[in-house]
Protein backbone atom coordinates (compact mmCIF):
# COMPACT_ATOMS: atom_id res chain seq x y z
CA UNK A 1 0.00 0.00 0.00
CA UNK A 2 1.36 3.37 -1.12
CA UNK A 3 2.25 5.62 1.94
CA UNK A 4 1.37 8.95 2.90
CA UNK A 5 4.39 11.62 2.30
CA UNK A 6 5.49 14.52 3.01
CA UNK A 7 7.74 16.50 0.73
CA UNK A 8 9.91 19.95 1.10
CA UNK A 9 12.77 21.63 -0.43
CA UNK A 10 15.85 21.77 1.55
CA UNK A 11 19.69 22.77 1.69
CA UNK A 12 22.46 21.44 1.50
CA UNK A 13 25.63 22.60 2.72
CA UNK A 14 28.57 22.11 0.36
CA UNK A 15 31.59 24.19 1.60
CA UNK A 16 30.61 27.84 0.79
CA UNK A 17 27.91 26.57 -1.70
CA UNK A 18 24.26 25.82 -0.52
CA UNK A 19 22.35 22.96 -2.51
CA UNK A 20 18.36 23.12 -3.39
CA UNK A 21 17.24 19.52 -3.00
CA UNK A 22 13.89 17.80 -3.14
CA UNK A 23 12.78 16.01 -0.18
CA UNK A 24 10.18 13.16 -0.14
CA UNK A 25 9.69 11.14 3.05
CA UNK A 26 6.93 8.77 4.42
CA UNK A 27 4.70 10.51 6.77
CA UNK A 28 4.47 7.22 9.29
CA UNK A 29 6.88 6.82 11.84
CA UNK A 30 9.80 4.38 11.52
CA UNK A 31 13.36 3.38 10.16
CA UNK A 32 13.82 4.14 6.17
CA UNK A 33 16.39 3.42 3.43
CA UNK A 34 17.59 6.71 2.06
CA UNK A 35 17.58 7.10 -1.89
CA UNK A 36 19.48 9.63 -3.72
CA UNK A 37 17.67 10.63 -7.18
CA UNK A 38 19.35 12.24 -9.91
CA UNK A 39 18.47 14.50 -12.16
CA UNK A 40 18.01 14.34 -15.93
CA UNK A 41 19.56 17.34 -18.04
CA UNK A 42 16.29 19.04 -17.08
CA UNK A 43 17.16 19.72 -13.62
CA UNK A 44 14.78 18.89 -10.59
CA UNK A 45 11.50 19.41 -12.83
CA UNK A 46 7.99 17.70 -12.28
CA UNK A 47 9.25 14.28 -13.36
CA UNK A 48 12.11 14.24 -11.00
CA UNK A 49 9.90 15.48 -7.87
CA UNK A 50 7.59 13.03 -9.08
CA UNK A 51 9.95 10.01 -8.87
CA UNK A 52 11.15 11.21 -5.55
CA UNK A 53 7.85 11.28 -4.73
CA UNK A 54 7.11 7.59 -5.95
CA UNK A 55 10.01 5.87 -4.09
CA UNK A 56 8.97 8.12 -0.84
CA UNK A 57 5.36 6.14 -1.46
CA UNK A 58 7.60 2.35 -1.26
CA UNK A 59 8.71 3.44 2.10
CA UNK A 60 12.31 5.25 1.57
CA UNK A 61 13.50 8.97 2.20
CA UNK A 62 14.14 10.25 -1.48
CA UNK A 63 16.45 13.18 -1.78
CA UNK A 64 17.11 15.04 -4.94
CA UNK A 65 19.87 17.28 -5.03
CA UNK A 66 19.86 20.20 -7.77
CA UNK A 67 23.11 19.47 -9.96
CA UNK A 68 23.44 22.10 -11.37
CA UNK A 69 23.51 24.19 -8.86
CA UNK A 70 26.72 25.73 -9.34
CA UNK A 71 26.17 26.67 -12.89
CA UNK A 72 22.32 26.99 -13.00
CA UNK A 73 20.74 27.71 -9.76
CA UNK A 74 16.69 26.65 -9.99
CA UNK A 75 17.07 25.69 -13.28
CA UNK A 76 14.05 23.55 -14.57
CA UNK A 77 12.85 22.40 -17.80
CA UNK A 78 10.96 21.06 -20.47
CA UNK A 79 11.65 18.36 -23.69
CA UNK A 80 11.91 20.98 -25.90
CA UNK A 81 14.89 20.71 -28.37
CA UNK A 82 15.81 24.50 -27.70
CA UNK A 83 15.38 22.97 -23.43
CA UNK A 84 17.95 19.76 -24.20
CA UNK A 85 20.55 22.11 -25.65
CA UNK A 86 20.41 24.41 -22.67
CA UNK A 87 20.43 21.29 -20.55
CA UNK A 88 23.24 19.38 -22.50
CA UNK A 89 25.55 22.36 -22.11
CA UNK A 90 24.88 22.50 -18.26
CA UNK A 91 25.53 18.61 -18.09
CA UNK A 92 28.22 18.02 -20.83
CA UNK A 93 30.50 21.50 -20.72
CA UNK A 94 30.18 22.59 -17.16
CA UNK A 95 29.72 20.40 -14.81
CA UNK A 96 32.65 18.00 -13.19
CA UNK A 97 32.94 15.02 -11.82
CA UNK A 98 34.48 15.24 -8.74
CA UNK A 99 31.75 18.33 -7.61
CA UNK A 100 28.87 16.35 -8.80
CA UNK A 101 30.24 13.06 -6.43
CA UNK A 102 30.70 15.55 -3.31
CA UNK A 103 27.02 17.05 -4.29
CA UNK A 104 26.19 13.58 -4.25
CA UNK A 105 27.88 12.87 -0.81
CA UNK A 106 26.44 15.70 0.77
CA UNK A 107 23.09 14.51 0.15
CA UNK A 108 23.74 11.45 1.75
CA UNK A 109 25.72 13.73 4.74
CA UNK A 110 22.06 15.00 4.84
CA UNK A 111 19.80 11.80 5.19
CA UNK A 112 22.24 10.40 7.71
CA UNK A 113 21.30 13.63 10.21
CA UNK A 114 18.02 12.58 9.97
CA UNK A 115 16.75 10.48 13.04
CA UNK A 116 14.53 7.86 10.97
CA UNK A 117 16.80 7.00 8.13
CA UNK A 118 19.05 4.01 8.29
CA UNK A 119 22.23 4.67 8.11
CA UNK A 120 24.16 1.50 6.83
CA UNK A 121 23.33 1.79 3.11
CA UNK A 122 21.88 3.85 0.64
CA UNK A 123 20.67 3.25 -3.14
CA UNK A 124 20.91 6.16 -5.66
CA UNK A 125 18.53 6.11 -8.68
CA UNK A 126 19.52 8.52 -12.44
CA UNK A 127 17.97 9.39 -15.51
CA UNK A 128 19.78 10.54 -18.79
CA UNK A 129 22.91 12.45 -17.09
CA UNK A 130 21.81 11.44 -14.26
CA UNK A 131 21.34 7.75 -15.21
CA UNK A 132 25.83 8.38 -15.96
CA UNK A 133 25.75 10.33 -12.45
CA UNK A 134 24.46 6.78 -11.11
CA UNK A 135 27.20 5.00 -12.18
CA UNK A 136 29.71 7.92 -10.99
CA UNK A 137 27.94 7.72 -7.58
CA UNK A 138 28.30 3.68 -7.32
CA UNK A 139 31.03 4.25 -6.53
CA UNK A 140 30.65 5.85 -3.19
CA UNK A 141 31.41 3.43 -0.01
CA UNK A 142 27.91 4.99 1.43
CA UNK A 143 26.03 3.45 -2.43
CA UNK A 144 24.70 -0.39 -1.92
CA UNK A 145 21.93 -0.15 -4.81
CA UNK A 146 22.20 1.53 -7.93
CA UNK A 147 19.50 2.00 -11.05
CA UNK A 148 21.59 3.40 -14.02
CA UNK A 149 18.75 4.38 -16.95
CA UNK A 150 19.63 5.14 -20.02
CA UNK A 151 23.04 7.16 -19.11
CA UNK A 152 24.69 7.76 -22.02
CA UNK A 153 28.64 8.24 -22.89
CA UNK A 154 29.70 6.15 -19.95
CA UNK A 155 32.01 4.33 -21.86
CA UNK A 156 33.75 7.50 -24.05
CA UNK A 157 33.63 10.40 -21.01
CA UNK A 158 32.63 11.79 -18.01
CA UNK A 159 31.44 14.83 -16.87
CA UNK A 160 34.46 17.68 -16.96
CA UNK A 161 36.72 15.56 -18.73
CA UNK A 162 39.47 12.49 -17.81
CA UNK A 163 39.27 8.70 -18.53
CA UNK A 164 35.71 7.69 -19.10
CA UNK A 165 33.39 6.74 -16.21
CA UNK A 166 33.45 3.49 -17.23
CA UNK A 167 37.03 3.03 -16.24
CA UNK A 168 35.41 3.42 -12.43
CA UNK A 169 33.86 0.16 -12.16
CA UNK A 170 36.16 -1.41 -10.43
CA UNK A 171 35.36 0.93 -7.70
CA UNK A 172 31.64 0.21 -7.35
CA UNK A 173 30.99 -1.58 -3.86
CA UNK A 174 26.98 -2.23 -4.29
CA UNK A 175 25.05 -3.66 -6.72
CA UNK A 176 24.12 -2.12 -10.22
CA UNK A 177 21.02 -2.51 -12.62
CA UNK A 178 21.61 -0.48 -15.73
CA UNK A 179 18.24 -0.20 -18.13
CA UNK A 180 18.73 0.48 -21.63
CA UNK A 181 16.43 1.18 -24.75
CA UNK A 182 17.03 -0.43 -27.65
CA UNK A 183 16.23 2.45 -29.29
CA UNK A 184 18.48 4.44 -28.05
CA UNK A 185 20.40 6.21 -30.84
CA UNK A 186 22.54 7.92 -27.90
CA UNK A 187 23.56 4.48 -26.47
CA UNK A 188 24.55 2.18 -29.58
CA UNK A 189 23.93 -1.65 -28.57
CA UNK A 190 28.01 -2.37 -28.15
CA UNK A 191 28.38 0.15 -25.89
CA UNK A 192 25.41 -1.39 -23.38
CA UNK A 193 27.34 -4.98 -24.15
CA UNK A 194 30.52 -2.53 -23.04
CA UNK A 195 28.95 -1.65 -19.90
CA UNK A 196 27.69 -5.38 -19.08
CA UNK A 197 31.34 -6.70 -20.09
CA UNK A 198 33.14 -4.15 -17.73
CA UNK A 199 30.61 -4.93 -15.11
CA UNK A 200 31.01 -9.05 -15.31
CA UNK A 201 35.40 -8.23 -15.78
CA UNK A 202 35.27 -7.14 -11.91
CA UNK A 203 32.71 -9.39 -10.68
CA UNK A 204 30.20 -6.26 -9.81
CA UNK A 205 26.58 -7.23 -9.02
CA UNK A 206 24.90 -6.39 -11.41
CA UNK A 207 21.89 -7.00 -14.34
CA UNK A 208 21.68 -4.80 -17.54
CA UNK A 209 18.02 -4.92 -19.15
CA UNK A 210 17.41 -4.04 -22.58
CA UNK A 211 14.20 -3.13 -23.81
CA UNK A 212 13.10 -3.75 -27.59
CA UNK A 213 10.90 -0.88 -29.26
CA UNK A 214 12.36 1.71 -26.02
CA UNK A 215 13.61 4.63 -26.71
CA UNK A 216 16.11 7.28 -24.90
CA UNK A 217 13.55 8.64 -21.85
CA UNK A 218 11.44 5.91 -21.92
CA UNK A 219 10.74 5.71 -18.14
CA UNK A 220 9.41 9.74 -18.28
CA UNK A 221 5.49 9.88 -18.76
CA UNK A 222 6.11 13.87 -19.69
CA UNK A 223 8.09 12.96 -22.87
CA UNK A 224 6.69 11.44 -26.00
CA UNK A 225 9.26 8.50 -25.78
CA UNK A 226 6.99 7.52 -23.14
CA UNK A 227 6.64 3.50 -23.48
CA UNK A 228 4.69 2.19 -20.79
CA UNK A 229 5.62 -1.51 -20.80
CA UNK A 230 8.61 -0.75 -20.39
CA UNK A 231 8.76 2.04 -17.63
CA UNK A 232 6.64 -0.56 -15.70
CA UNK A 233 8.83 -3.53 -15.98
CA UNK A 234 12.16 -1.02 -15.23
CA UNK A 235 10.05 -0.08 -12.12
CA UNK A 236 9.31 -3.17 -10.78
CA UNK A 237 12.92 -4.18 -11.10
CA UNK A 238 13.90 -1.21 -9.10
CA UNK A 239 11.62 -1.84 -6.40
CA UNK A 240 12.68 -5.26 -6.24
CA UNK A 241 16.56 -3.84 -6.28
CA UNK A 242 15.88 -1.53 -3.31
CA UNK A 243 14.32 -4.13 -1.46
CA UNK A 244 17.01 -6.47 -1.82
CA UNK A 245 19.78 -4.48 -0.79
CA UNK A 246 18.17 -2.11 1.19
CA UNK A 247 15.63 -3.38 3.62
CA UNK A 248 17.44 -5.92 5.57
Amino acid sequence: MARAIDTATVNLSQADLEIAAYLAQPQEPGSYPGIIVLQEIFGVNSHIRDVTERIAREGYVAIAPALFQRVAPGFETGYTPADIEVGRVYAWGQSQASELLSDIQSAIDYLKTLPHVKKDGFGCIGFCFGGHVAYLAATLPDIKATASFYGARITNATPGGGDPTITRTKDISGTLYAFFGMEDASIPAEQVDQIEAELEKYKIPHRVFRYDGADHGFFCDQRGSYNPKAAADAWEQVKQLFAQQLQK
